[in-house]
């Protein structure tokens, strides 16, 4: 029918798992005009109302979470174990949460005014919805980084266009099917399949923000196009964490902590430990600690293990490239290092030392499951180093005095830091979520996150209804001195009047 056709496989067996259809330029065009009718509508429906609909799907997915985990392991290749930590917890704690926060942070919001304004006038902020949002979702976490923008977007009001990676699609449609299932209208969340052409598609094609989570190089040209729109972006990028180990750290956990956090999800996390940097007067105990944890490890396609295959077959190139630039400027591969192909393809947790900045592993996103640690002198020499990236989403501080890591992580320069964990920040609601430097654009999460797919719009109402008012038109020389008169009585001796404008 004109269409391209994509074959897909499981990456744990090799089996075929069915083909995608690519959505083109039409497809994504006749999408949009329906969700614009279909956002109408539900703009109209009140938000306790919305949060109610989109809640049902909660219950659903606690139904149907054996088939979406057996779906996310056929998509990706992971354990079953990360799949329903990942992505079914995950999604189902994303719901739940935003639900309960959609009324209170989506209503209108009476606004408190500064010195004489307070007397004159009243205004609310009415969040508007955007439109239509455009939600691009990446393979790593295909299922609950597509929950999270959607049921996000969703209560505030809007229409959603999911664009899921074509390496792992079928997630995209349980999300969707979820929300449907719940009573979301079909139209007014829509799934587009397909490659980079689908994804361009969509970003060109008129809605009203995007919301992105993939690759720097491709952020950077979403950021553009939509910098030529001047429409809206979120845009939660790579990574290449850095876990500071102290000499008074706890080395047991801060060694359990490396090992999860560098190898979990097949290590393909952006907020995943990529970097180690241990002080050196506890190097030796550490690293023992590490390669111990390491050992034990179960990698597999099926049976109790820890470690899955890889979710895509190309990001095996870079683990291995990544690895062998290492080894030939005299890094150590104490453990792993090299991919099995088994009718799957998996690479085994890998334990690396002796790194450096010279190499490919400590400067660019590796996302595999990797154990890099380099050794340094002190604690300021780990910042310096930690600091020394292009990247800057996440990071973590191992040491048993707070006070210490809280100053330590104040110097990081990255989006979110963490004492004694890693790679939990995306998880945590309360708070915004977001890169630094090449690692992102805005944040997601946080209070103000719902209000980031609506437009802010104040409303203001004169508290008083006079003919005419003293600054209109005609001006003459009272009118000029009545303003004068104002400056002094109102800002002269500003320190006694601060009351007046804070109180």
């Amino acid at each position: 029918d004109g269409h391209r056709r994509l074959g897909l496989r499981n990456t744990a067996t090799g089996e075929p798992v069915g083909e995608l259809t690519v959505n083109d330029a039409q497809d994504v065009a006749r999408a949009l005009e329906r969700a614009r009718v279909a956002q109408k509508k539900w703009a109209q429906v009140p938000i306790a109302e919305r949060a109610k609909i989109c809640a049902g799907a909660i219950d659903l997915l606690v139904q149907y979470r054996e088939e979406v985990i057996e779906m996310i392991c056929q998509d990706t290749g992971k354990t079953q174990t990360d799949a329903l930590m990942v992505e079914v917890i995950a999604g189902l704690d994303f719901i739940t949460h935003y639900c309960a926060r959609a009324a209170r942070d989506l209503s209108d919001e009476p606004v408190k005014l500064h010195g004489f304004f307070r007397a004159l006038k009243k205004f609310i902020v009415h969040y508007r919805p955007l439109g239509v949002v455009g939600v691009i979702t990446p393979w790593n976490g295909p299922f609950a980084l597509a929950i999270n923008p959607t049921v996000q977007a969703l209560l505030a009001g809007n229409a959603v266009l999911l664009k899921p990676s074509e390496v792992a699609p079928h997630s995209g449609d349980w999300a969707a099917r979820l929300f449907h299932e719940a009573g979301v209208p079909r139209d007014l969340i829509q799934v587009l399949h397909g490659d980079g052409e689908t994804g361009a598609a969509l970003v060109s094609a008129g809605v009203d923000k995007i919301s992105f989570t993939g690759s720097v190089a491709t952020g950077k040209k979403i950021a553009a196009a939509c910098a030529e729109q001047l429409i809206p972006c979120t845009l939660e990028l790579g990574g290449k964490d850095a876990m500071i180990v102290c000499a008074d750290a706890d080395l047991e956990r801060a060694a359990g902590g490396a090992v999860f956090a560098s190898v979990f999800n097949s290590g393909h996390v952006c907020m995943g430990v990529e970097r180690i940097y241990v002080v050196e007067s506890v190097a030796d105990e550490f690293e023992s600690l590490v390669e111990q944890k390491i050992r034990s490890l179960r990698m597999g396609a099926k049976g109790e293990r820890d470690v899955g295959a890889l979710f895509w077959d190309r990001q095996l190139s870079t683990i291995e490239r990544h690895i062998e630039d290492a080894r030939a400027k005299g890094a150590e591969i104490v453990l792993g290092g090299k991919a099995v192909i088994d009718g799957g393809i998996f690479y085994p947790p890998t334990l690396v030392r002796n790194v450096d900045h010279t190499m490919d592993l400590m400067k660019h996103e590796t996302f595999g499951p990797i154990v890099s640690i380099m050794r340094v002198k002190d604690e300021d020499e780990a910042i310096r180093l930690a600091n020394d990236s292009e990247y800057g989403l996440s990071g973590s501080v191992w040491t048993k005095d707070e006070a210490k890591g809280i100053a330590l992580a104040k110097r990081m320069e990255t989006g979110s830091v963490l004492i004694n964990d890693a790679s939990m920040s995306y998880g945590i609601l309360e708070v915004p979520f977001g890169g630094m430097k090449d690692s992102g654009l805005g944040q997601v999460n946080g209070t103000k996150s719902l209000r980031s797919y609506t437009f802010p719009q104040p409303i203001g109402v004169d508290k008083r209804t006079p003919k005419n008012e003293p600054h209109w038109y005609p001006h003459d020389a009272k009118t000029a001195r009545n303003l004068d008169g104002m400056v002094k009585l109102v800002y002269g001796s500003f320190l006694k009047k601060l009351r007046f404008f804070t109180g």
